[in-house]
C-alpha cells in the first residue's frame, strides 16, 4: 500500500504563493506518476498537473500553466506544488495521487489519493 499525505495548504492574499507537498511512503516504484486534482465545493474535481517520477516530465491544465510548477524529491518520496500569482479562483481542496506508469488526466485512473489540503485564496 502507497499512504500520501498533503501538506502546505492555508489562506493567502490573491497574488500571493503557497507550497504544496505530498509525502509519499510505503512501497513505491520509479515508474509511478504523480498527480496534482483540485475540488472546490459543488464543482467538479478538476486536474491541476502531473508529473513522472522516473525523469520528472511534466503536464499541466491550461488554467495554471505558467503559474503552478511541479517538482520531486525522489530521495523523500515527495512532491511540490509550488503556486505563485493565486488568484480566488485557485480556492479548493488540493488532493495528490498516484497510478503506475504514465500520467493522465482521468483521475479514476490513479490508484492512491491523499486526504486533501484546502487553500483558500482571498480577494
Amino acid at each position: 500500500q502507497v499512504q500520501l499525505v498533503e501538506s502546505g495548504g492555508g489562506l493567502v492574499q490573491a497574488g500571493g504563493s503557497l507550497r504544496l507537498s505530498c509525502a509519499a511512503s510505503g512501497r513505491t516504484f520509479s515508474s509511478y506518476a504523480m498527480g496534482w486534482f483540485r475540488q472546490a465545493p459543488g464543482k467538479e474535481r478538476e486536474f491541476v498537473g502531473a508529473i513522472h517520477w522516473s525523469g520528472g516530465s511534466t503536464y499541466y491544465a491550461d488554467s495554471v500553466k505558467g503559474r503552478f510548477t511541479i517538482s520531486r524529491d525522489t530521495a523523500r518520496n515527495t512532491v511540490y506544488l509550488q503556486m505563485n500569482s493565486l488568484k480566488p479562483e485557485d480556492t479548493a481542496v488540493y488532493y495528490c495521487a498516484a497510478r503506475a506508469f504514465r500520467a493522465t488526466m482521468a483521475g479514476d485512473e490513479y490508484d492512491y489519493w491523499g486526504q486533501g489540503t484546502q487553500v483558500t485564496v482571498s480577494s
